[in-house]
């Protein structure tokens, strides 16, 4: 059977997936859903929480980016991300944990405060690769998608800031490691490398980013000022994910 990634093109823990499929010179077919409508769909496969990124393969089906990567490494093992050493391993596995537990929520709230109130900009990124008329079914109903994601994600005002302090952390962290050695854990790439710098991927806007990213004028002001300051930071994951990043 083949496999068969369940997303939203715009999620950046989907984009841990399709950059672990492409490393691994994987082929998939990626089912891209609609905020808001996947929960139908995610629940009949998994009849659990409606949350993506979502693998289907040989009769498995595997929800949550960390616990696709653990079946990626044992069904596909070459190239390897998770290290064998148990040591490495570990510090890989926590270094994951702590990636997708701050840095994912954190630049998830932080953005989307600024673009959801941008509809012209953030509808088709949030539709990207479904159907065309989804575009217009979201414009007509921006107001509630607004409300629900701003609900379901805790943004607003005081969250964002709280999450920008998140960001920044993680980047001085980051950078300052990146800057004495190639990698985060041991002497290789792995999958603490793959989920840092993916999660930070819609920061510096990767053109192997399935989504229609705005152009430079577009960007809210106050995320083009935070860029222009982080910019030192930033290019340390940015490059990260140009070394590595494999075509799909």
């Amino acid at each position: 059977m083949a496999l068969k990634l369940y997303q939203f093109a715009i999620s950046h823990y989907c984009e841990k997936i399709r950059w672990a499929l492409d490393y691994k010179g994987l082929n998939y077919e990626a089912v891209n859903l609609l905020p808001g409508q996947h929960v139908k769909a995610i629940r009949k496969l998994t009849g659990e929480a409606s949350s993506v990124p979502v693998l289907a393969h040989d009769g498995q089906v595997v929800q949550g980016s960390a616990a696709i990567l653990d079946y990626l490494d044992k069904a596909f093992p070459e190239p390897p991300l998770t290290p064998a050493d148990p040591d490495l391993r570990e510090q890989a596995l926590a270094w994951e944990r702590r990636l997708d537990e701050e840095a994912g929520p954190a630049i998830r709230c932080y953005s989307y405060h600024h673009f959801l109130q941008r509809p012209k900009i953030v509808v088709p990124m949030l539709a990207a690769g479904t159907p065309f008329y989804n575009r217009i079914l979201l414009s007509l109903a921006f107001s509630r998608v607004d409300e629900v994601m701003r609900q379901w994600m805790k943004i607003n005002e005081k969250t964002a800031g709280k999450s920008r302090q998140v960001m920044e952390d993680l980047l001085t962290e980051l950078a300052e490691i990146y800057s004495q050695r190639p990698f985060l854990v041991g002497n290789q790439f792995t999958r603490a490398d793959l989920t840092a710098a993916a999660l930070f991927a819609p920061i510096f806007q990767p053109a192997e980013y399935p989504v229609p990213w705005p152009k430079p004028e577009r960007i809210p002001k106050d995320i083009k000022t935070w860029l222009d300051q982080w910019q030192p930071q930033i290019r340390a994951l940015e490059k990260i994910y140009r070394d590595n990043r494999q075509p799909a």
